[in-house]
């Protein structure tokens, strides 16, 4: 089932399926987001904005709306 990353839950892995926006494609490739990769959400800020996640080895913040364009699929 294709969800947001925005909607994934804190501790919760997924994978990358594929990107809803082709302006920011580019920026979240060259930050490890890839198709098939796999994302643990390590943290939520209290407000819900940003997140934290692992991603390819190293933790990352993204913003909310950022997130928003990273389709993903349960393990």
């Amino acid at each position: 089932m294709k969800k947001k990353l925005s909607e994934v839950g804190i501790g919760e892995t997924v994978v990358i399926d594929s990107f809803a926006a082709d302006d920011i494609f580019l920026k979240l490739m060259e930050m490890g987001c890839l198709p098939g990769e796999k994302i643990t959400v390590e943290q939520i800020a209290p407000l819900k904005d940003p997140i934290s996640i692992s991603v390819a080895g190293y933790r990352l913040s993204l913003r909310l709306n950022e997130a928003q364009h990273i389709l993903v699929s349960d393990l």
